[in-house]
Order: structure tokens, then C-alpha cells, then sequence
């Protein structure tokens, strides 16, 4: 029986050192979607869905948590910090609970997960509130009794009237009561000194209303109502403070102010209820709001989509961005390196390519000197769903951006166009035709690639001429996928490769693979389960490799093509399988694995992408893991992985998910042409450093030799494209001494060589 493979285990103590090691690693993250934003003495804090940022009120210093720093949360509802610990508690809707210590250590709790007898979608965390050295955490399932100090889970509370699992929205505590407000059964309360809180016996109806927050101010309850009114109790009897208009999101209290959030307005209110602020709009933004809070002088407000705000409380009109630089969001779809720039465009389209519901959403691009920047929306001709990207290799400033709805948009100069179906003539851009609707427009438009020739070539879904091409002398021609493809009135394609012979290899939706080439009498080859040994009727992702290798990656695990040169004088060709052993059994490499993503770096091994199980990196022929990384043992914020691109300069590999973007600094640059450039860097390595030096710039299969001043040979490889890393050991067994160290390097004809010093420092 066939058995799935991730990763050889016995690899796993050899690779713990890269993968624990975060200086190899950044972080790409978006702080724009924020979730809960709380004050506390001379600082601000905002979550978005997966990090946290403070700021200090003094000095804006900025501290910022996410999966590279070791900060790992699921999906956070709402944050606390406690100031007597100096602790930021993260809940999530898991029923995670994370902390940032004092010290910026991370600590992780699962009891909650673990340990609650309840199902797990009712495990959501919807506020946390400490009182006297305890954090009570409102869930779905009713409240759960955290020690701020030791971390330690004291009781749990089911408070329903029977004893039922209920949700509770909110907490508060009024002398030795504690308030709940619950989604089903109204305000409930018990007394703290109460030793058996834990029997829903002791709890009350305070109020049987519909509410959805509560907080002490001033010495009684102040609770939200889901009329869109806010109330304070006198006694049992409440009265109206405030009328919102809409549901209320946050009711939050600084003891000074009360501040109440809903979708559209920010209304804060002094200690006796008279309005200090109302807030509707953030000038030059459409904000919907989520959270807002007051620190000092200064109201903080958190957005939707467009990051923290803050401004002053006595005259709420000029508002300063508070949100650290990155990303329009953290789902990134496509990524793109060009020279000097990344693209990434955040629109989608699920696995059986549906579009809908449209994205209206901007593109971000990265460079080192601006950092990020953002085109929005507005910018774009109307262009939705944007879901892949090509650069112009011989100019770089020319870049295409398809549209699974809209058509193309092409960036140069400065100057966006969009093109579609009506400026790209007959052998253009078309729309999908809907029976009964000859007007509707829909145009989806996917997989750009330049062949070597510079023409830009793009599939075309659910019309006939699915394969389009702008010629580098900006004419439009296509070509007919009709007999070709079994499915061609649903036909969607995926990422395109073209090899050196120009051939294009499309993976297609329930079509398998089609090859195509014009220069062959428009020559057709389709692979599928029919001719050939293909384990899903779809294709999600193919690669090129450097020995003309197709690396094809399906629903149901990886086939490889021996080489794409058999297009040419084949009618027909087969994959197989890549075949690996472990032991003394043969075994199926990611055997009925969903492969999302698959790329080739400098050393021409692959980077794959599992659906849900992170991405491996294999040997050139797949034969050996050399890393796995997943979200638990590496800053991967999520196992899911839309996008891998691959700086061929650098080799810093990009990996664009679902909950954010983080490269890993790898070392497979491409091969050089020749050994003028090569570069040593750390240089020189100073005392603490624990990463490894690098020479780059090297050609392919060239020799390396290290030697100390007087010649001792301490390390010597043989190169796999341009970079090659040395961990300052004599061949691995101990840290070489203080001093200098010669590199030598040849390369494989012996034809062209260097030399290089690098000075270790311990």
C-alpha cells in the first residue's frame, strides 16, 4: 500500500538549527486590518488578525509582535494588557490564549483548546477583563478564570439558567459582583466570594434584556444594548445615555471616559455622560470602524481596512495614520519580484476558480527605500479580483496585472491602462457569453508569461480562443482550444510555464495539462488520466526546472515530465512519479498531497506547497528533504500557502499566505556567468554572530576552498548555483579560531578564478 511522505524524519534534529533561527527570516505583514485596540499608562496597542503593535505616547517607539518574532496566534477576537504583570494577553477564536511577557517571550496557552468540555466552534475568546489579579475570559461557552501571574486556569463557568453553555459577550466586575452579559439569557451575575461560582446555581438574572456589552464606570454598570442604545444602571433600573444609531461593536472605559464603537461612529462621553467626541469619518478614507479608545489626550481609533488612527480628543478632526508600513492586507494572492520591486495583488478566485464574491481591492508593491506602497482601488480602471502578475523581463517597468473579472491592466511610465475586450480587437480579450444576457461582461483573464522572444502570453476562461498572446509589436492574436480540451466550456487555467523551445505548458482545470506551441504547426499535446499517469483530472501548478524537467503539482500529489524537449518530436508523453526510500520500502513522494505552489531556486531544487502542511524544500531530483516548515516550527504564519516566489539575486524566497507574507533568506541564488562579482558577507563576522557567512555571486559547479593565513584547508564544496553558505567550522567539528581566512574559488573548467578574505572575529 502506498503511503503518504512529507519529510524524512531522521532529517528533522539536522534542520532544527535553520528552522528556529529567525534572523534567516522577515516578516511582510499588513497592519492595516485591525481587530481590538486598548490604552494603557503611556502607550497604545492594536491587533490586527494575527499580530500586535504598540506605540508609546512619549516617543511613538514602536514594538511590533508577529509570527517572525515569535508571536503565533490563530485568529484574534480581543487583547488585554495588564499593567501589573506588563503582560499582552491575545484571545482567539479557537480558544487560544497567548501572552507576550514582560521580557517579549511568548508563551502559549491551550487549556481552553484542550481542556473545556465543549465543541470547538463555541470556544471563540470575546473579551478579556482582569479584576484583582484574575483575567476573566468571555467566550462562547460562558467564562473561564485565568491567574495573571502564574497563568494558571483557576475555574471555569457555565452560566446559563440550567447550567447551559452560553455565550458571554462581556465582563465586569461592580464591588463583589461579577456581570456578564450573555447572548441568551441577559445580564447574569455571582459573587466573587461566592467559593461555587463554578455551580450556575449561584448565578442571577440582573436584567433579562438583549445586551452586548458592559463595563463598571464611576461606580455602576454602563451596558451596551442591542437596540443601539447604551444605558447605565441605577440600581437595577436602567436609563438611557446614548443612542448610536447602529449596533454597538465596543464599550470600553479608561475610569475617565467612556468611549462606545459602532460601524460608522466613535462617541465618547465624560464621567457624567456628556459628549467630549463624536467621530464619523476619517478624512480621504472610507474607515469602517472596529475598536476605539482614549489614552491621555489622544483618541485612538482602529479600522477595518485602514489601520489605527489617532487624534486629539477636544478637537477630533485632523487624524495621524498610527499603523506600521506594510501591505494593503495580509491575504496575499500573487506575489511577483521584479528588479528593485515586489508586486502582490490581494484579489482570488477559490479551487474551482470562482471569482465571486468580486474584490474591490488595491495592489502593493514593495521597494527597499520607500517600503510600501499601495495604488488603490480608485486607481484602477474598475479592475476587480486582480489575480496574477508578469513583469517584463527586458522592461521591468512594464508589468501586467490580469483580472479574473475585469481583463489585464498594464503598468508603464506611471500610466495604468486597462484592457479588455473592447480595445484589444478580434484576436483579443474576451468576455464569457451568459445566455439571455449578451451584454453581461465578465472577463477572466489569468496565467501571463513572456516567452524569450518578449511576448506576453495569457489564458482566457470559458471562451473558445483560450490562449491569447500580445506580440511585442502590441498585436493581439489567439488560438483555439476547440477539439483540444475536453472541457472547453468551463475551461480555466492556472499559472503557465514556457520553456526554452517557446513551448507554453498550461495546467488546466479537469483538462490536465495542455502544451502548445506555435512554431510547431500550432502543435497540441494534452496530458490527462487518459494518456497518461496523472493523479487528479486537474492541475493546480507546474515549475521549469534547469535541466528541462516539468515539475507538475495536482489535488492529488506531484507527477514529473523527464523533459519538456519530447514536445517537439512526441505525440504523446507521460509523467511519472518521483519515487523515494525510506528504509526498505519504496514510497511516492507527497502521495495524494494537494500541491498548491511549486518553484525552482538557484540550485534548481523545488519549494512545494501543501494545502495545509506548509512548504517542503527538495533536492534537485526530490530525493532528499532538505527543510520542511510548517506554522509550528517556523515563522510561517499559516500551513496555507497561495504563492512561493524566489529572488534569483538574493535567494530570499517569499511566501505569500492566507494570514500574511514572510520570506526566508535562502542562499540558491542563480549561477553567474562568470567569478568577477563573488562577495563574502558577513565580512568582517563579529563576536555573537550565529548565522552563517555567505559567498555569493559564484558560477554553477564552481570549487570552493577555505583555508586559515597559513593554508590549512577548514572547508571545501562544490557549488549549486550562485551562493554557498560556510558555518565557520573546520568541516563541521568546531568553530575555527579568531583571524583571517582565504577563499578560493575555481571555476568547473578551471578557466576562471578568485580569491576573497573574510576575518573572523570571536
Amino acid at each position: 500500500m502506498k503511503k503518504a511522505v512529507y519529510i524524512f524524519v531522521f532529517f528533522l534534529s539536522q534542520l532544527l538549527f535553520s528552522q528556529q533561527n529567525n534572523q534567516l527570516w522577515k516578516g511582510y505583514f499588513s497592519y492595516n486590518e485591525i481587530i481590538d485596540v486598548e490604552g494603557t499608562t503611556g502607550k497604545i496597542f492594536a491587533a490586527t488578525q494575527n499580530t500586535i503593535f504598540s506605540k508609546s505616547i512619549a516617543n511613538s517607539e514602536l514594538t511590533i509582535h508577529n509570527s517572525v518574532t515569535g508571536f503565533k496566534p490563530e485568529f484574534i477576537t480581543a487583547i488585554h494588557h495588564s499593567e501589573t504583570t506588563n503582560k499582552i494577553f491575545a484571545g482567539n477564536t479557537n480558544g487560544l490564549l497567548v501572552i507576550i511577557n514582560a521580557d517579549g517571550s511568548v508563551t502559549t496557552k491551550v487549556d481552553i483548546i484542550n481542556e473545556v468540555p465543549v465543541a470547538p466552534n463555541k470556544k471563540k475568546i470575546n473579551d478579556l477583563f482582569e479584576h484583582n489579579g484574575r483575567l476573566y475570559i468571555a467566550t462562547d461557552y460562558g467564562i473561564s478564570v485565568l491567574d495573571v501571574t502564574t497563568l494558571e486556569f483557576i475555574s471555569t463557568y457555565f452560566i446559563g439558567t440550567s447550567g447551559d453553555e452560553t455565550q458571554v459577550l462581556q465582563t465586569t466586575v461592580l464591588g463583589d459582583e461579577l456581570y456578564a452579559v450573555t447572548r441568551d439569557f441577559g445580564i447574569r451575575r455571582g459573587t466573587l466570594t461566592n467559593p461555587n461560582l463554578f455551580d450556575y446555581n449561584q448565578w442571577q438574572t440582573f436584567d433579562a434584556g438583549f445586551w452586548s456589552g458592559i463595563v463598571t464606570f464611576n461606580n455602576q454598570l454602563i451596558a451596551m444594548n442591542t437596540n443601539a442604545k447604551t444605558y447605565r444602571f441605577n440600581g437595577i433600573n436602567p436609563q438611557e445615555i446614548l443612542n448610536h444609531n447602529q449596533p454597538g461593536l465596543k464599550l470600553k472605559t479608561n475610569g475617565t471616559e467612556i468611549i462606545v464603537t459602532t460601524a460608522n461612529h466613535v462617541f465618547v462621553l465624560n464621567q457624567v455622560f456628556s459628549q467630549l467626541a463624536h467621530v464619523t469619518s476619517i478624512p480621504d478614507f472610507s474607515a469602517v470602524f472596529t475598536a476605539a479608545t482614549v489614552v491621555g489626550s489622544k483618541l485612538y481609533i482602529g479600522s477595518e481596512k485602514n489601520g489605527l488612527f489617532s487624534t486629539d480628543l477636544t478637537n477630533p478632526t485632523v487624524f495621524e495614520s498610527m499603523s506600521p508600513n506594510g501591505p494593503l492586507q495580509n491575504y496575499i494572492f500573487r506575489v511577483k519580484k521584479a528588479p528593485n520591486k515586489l508586486w502582490c495583488v490581494h484579489g482570488n478566485y477559490n479551487q474551482q476558480y470562482n471569482p465571486y464574491p468580486l474584490d474591490d481591492l488595491g495592489i502593493s508593491t514593495f521597494t527597499t527605500d520607500l517600503g510600501w506602497e499601495i495604488t488603490p482601488f480608485d486607481d484602477l480602471l474598475g479592475a476587480k479580483s486582480l489575480c496574477d502578475i508578469a513583469v517584463n523581463p527586458t522592461r521591468p517597468d512594464e508589468v501586467f496585472v490580469t483580472s479574473y473579472f475585469s481583463g489585464m491592466l498594464k503598468f508603464q511610465n506611471n500610466t495604468i491602462a486597462l484592457l479588455n475586450n473592447t480595445n484589444t480587437g478580434p484576436n483579443g480579450l474576451e468576455s464569457l457569453v451568459v445566455s439571455g444576457n449578451p451584454s453581461y461582461i465578465d472577463i477572466r483573464i489569468n496565467s501571463p508569461a513572456f516567452d524569450k522572444d518578449g511576448n506576453l502570453w495569457v489564458t482566457n476562461a470559458f471562451v473558445d480562443k483560450a490562449l491569447k498572446v500580445l506580440t511585442t509589436n502590441n498585436q493581439w492574436r489567439s488560438y483555439d482550444f476547440t477539439g483540444i480540451t475536453a472541457n472547453l466550456a468551463t475551461g480555466r487555467y492556472n499559472a503557465m510555464a514556457i520553456d526554452k523551445n517557446n513551448t507554453k505548458w498550461i495546467p488546466a482545470y479537469n483538462d490536465g495539462v495542455v502544451a502548445f506551441n506555435e512554431n510547431y504547426n500550432n502543435k497540441f499535446i494534452v496530458i490527462n488520466q487518459d494518456n497518461a499517469d496523472l493523479p487528479s483530472v486537474s492541475v493546480s501548478c507546474l515549475a521549469l526546472d534547469t535541466r528541462n524537467q516539468l515539475w507538475i503539482g495536482t489535488p492529488s500529489g506531484l507527477r514529473v515530465l523527464s523533459s519538456t524537449d519530447r514536445f517537439i518530436s512526441e505525440t504523446e508523453l507521460n509523467v511519472s512519479s518521483i519515487i523515494i526510500q525510506e528504509g526498505d520500502l519504496a514510497q511516492e513522494l507527497f502521495y495524494q498531497q494537494p500541491i498548491l505552489d511549486i518553484a525552482v531556486d538557484g540550485a534548481n531544487r523545488k519549494w512545494v506547497a501543501i494545502e495545509n502542511g506548509g512548504v517542503f524544500l527538495v533536492s534537485a531530483n526530490g530525493q532528499q528533504t532538505i527543510y520542511q516548515f510548517t506554522k509550528n516550527n517556523s515563522p510561517l504564519p499559516s500551513n496555507t500557502i497561495n504563492d512561493i516566489e524566489i529572488d534569483d539575486v538574493t535567494g530570499e524566497v517569499f511566501f505569500a499566505t492566507d494570514k500574511g507574507m514572510v520570506s526566508f533568506l535562502g542562499t540558491s541564488t542563480k549561477p553567474s556567468d562568470s567569478l568577477a562579482d563573488v562577495y563574502v558577507y558577513p565580512n568582517p563576522v563579529r563576536p555573537g554572530f550565529s548565522g552563517t557567512v555567505k559567498i555569493s555571486g559564484l558560477t554553477d559547479k564552481a570549487n570552493v576552498k577555505i583555508t586559515d593565513i597559513e593554508g590549512n584547508l577548514v572547508y571545501e564544496t562544490t557549488t549549486a548555483g550562485g551562493t554557498i553558505e560556510w558555518d565557520t567550522t573546520a568541516f563541521g567539528k568546531y568553530k575555527v579560531a579568531s583571524g583571517v581566512y582565504m577563499i578560493f574559488v575555481a571555476s568547473e573548467d578551471g578557466l576562471d578564478s578568485t580569491v576573497k578574505k573574510v576575518m573572523i572575529i570571536r
